[in-house]
């Protein structure tokens, strides 16, 4: 394996085997690169995603807002404010490393090459500073806000992520955590194709758990950009208004607050099975990450003991129990590590060891709280930390085998002659 950096994509072409790229380097030299698979990641203006005729489906603000960030931040308090000021919306933001971002919407008639004049700064920036002139700026930079969509993800080895996907006014600050989500969707299933331990078909599934949720981050964003700055100004003296009532319904007021209504991830199509869930069911959700005890007394995060695996976890029973040699070796082949949980007061009764099973003790009793709470007793989870299905000791086998159909893995012995042979 290699790793090209600073390389320009000038021109690819794919076939059933694989992607050939050509790339020109900093220095000017080309070369040609083959690969298995692409995921372009190459921002909203993606060559890759043009190249393929993808539609970015979605509109482009029709407002503007400068950027201007300072060094050694004058206010440095921890917080972001989001303000509805009718004469001009702005953002103050603290960033990492002592900076503080300030957003001011660009009015209509102004230009870039006005609002960066020292007195339009200093007058900008005297809404929201004290001393105006005393700063140390970093940049300013006007830009638009753009909420679009790719209408598809993937095409043959080609996939796309990130920003190349999808792109989102600032608002609800989810176009990074929409990248990271892309790239935890995607990267183990990749692992799982590129190592022979799953089919292509499984790539599929991308698309179809991430594109919907991406879909609902843009919405929101949207919507909350017209809460700062509302098309409207009849639309402000009724945010106003909602915003002092709020001040009497404090559950009401919390929820906005603690922002509540942004959608969680839930799958509903894809590598799970969902099918005949309920709407309370985990299977599609994020399993919890409480922490644990292991057998020799150390607390630390479940997370810690799954990896970058999967796992099934089982309350209380075994985690084998039922499963056949070929079905255990299968779901070993692609990683899974057996998690038994009991309560922490148990986590030394040696009667309860099985071999290839890991035993944890239930620290903060989340988990026992978590199986209580969906009536069932074993979660499978993926390495994303999704459940891909839930089960009770007699039903274990039949899931995992009908999960890992729809995952298109191989048998253990495909798996593993493909691992020899590599």
């Amino acid at each position: 394996m290699r790793c090209l950096f600073s390389r320009e994509v000038e021109a690819f072409s794919q076939n059933s085997d694989g992607v050939t790229l050509n790339v020109k380097g900093s220095d000017g030299e080309r070369e040609t690169v083959r690969a298995d698979w692409l995921v372009a990641c190459d921002g909203g203006a993606s060559f890759i995603r043009r190249a393929l005729n993808i539609p970015f489906e979605g509109k482009t603000a029709p407002n503007q807002w400068i950027v201007i960030d300072i060094a050694n931040d004058p206010l440095a308090t921890p917080h972001v404010y989001l303000c509805c000021d009718p004469v001009r919306p702005y953002v103050s933001a603290a960033l990492p490393h002592g900076v503080r971002r300030f957003e001011f919407m660009v009015m209509p008639g102004e230009t870039e090459a006005q609002l960066s004049e020292p007195r339009k700064m200093r007058q900008l920036l005297s809404k929201v500073l004290p001393d105006p002139d005393n700063v140390e700026l970093i940049r300013q930079r006007v830009y638009t806000h753009n909420a679009r969509i790719a209408e598809r993800f993937r095409v043959d080895r080609v996939l796309l992520a990130g920003d190349a996907a999808h792109i989102m006014p600032v608002w609800q600050g989810q176009g990074y955590n929409s990248g990271m989500r892309d790239a935890f969707n995607l990267a183990w299933k990749l692992a799982l194709v590129v190592n022979g331990k799953a089919g292509e078909a499984l790539l599929d599934s991308y698309q179809q758990e991430r594109r919907d949720h991406a879909k609902a981050m843009i919405d929101l964003s949207v919507t909350a950009g017209n809460v700062l700055a509302p098309p409207k100004r009849w639309h402000g003296a009724v945010r106003d208004g909602v915003s002092w009532l709020l001040n009497y319904l404090p559950p009401v007021k919390r929820y906005f607050l603690e922002m509540r209504f942004k959608p969680m991830p839930q799958y509903r199509d894809g590598a799970l099975l969902a099918e005949g869930e309920s709407k309370t069911s985990p299977v599609g959700k994020m399993f919890i990450q409480p922490k644990v005890t292991l057998e020799n007394g150390q607390v630390t995060l479940l997370d810690e003991v799954i990896g970058a695996r999967f796992a099934i976890i089982a309350w209380g029973c075994n985690p084998q129990w039922g499963l056949n040699d070929e079905q255990i070796a299968r779901w070993r082949a692609v990683g899974v590590r057996f998690i038994q949980v009991v309560p922490e007061v148990q986590i030394h009764c040696d009667q309860d060891n099985v071999p290839g099973v890991i035993r944890v003790g239930d620290t903060q009793n989340r988990l026992k709280s978590w199986f209580a709470q969906h009536d069932t007793a074993i979660a499978v989870v993926r390495p994303d930390r999704f459940v891909a299905t839930v089960a009770i000791p007699q039903t274990l086998s039949k899931k995992l085998d009908a999960l890992a159909s729809k995952m298109q893995l191989a048998s253990a012995q495909a798996a593993t002659t493909i691992e020899q042979v590599a």
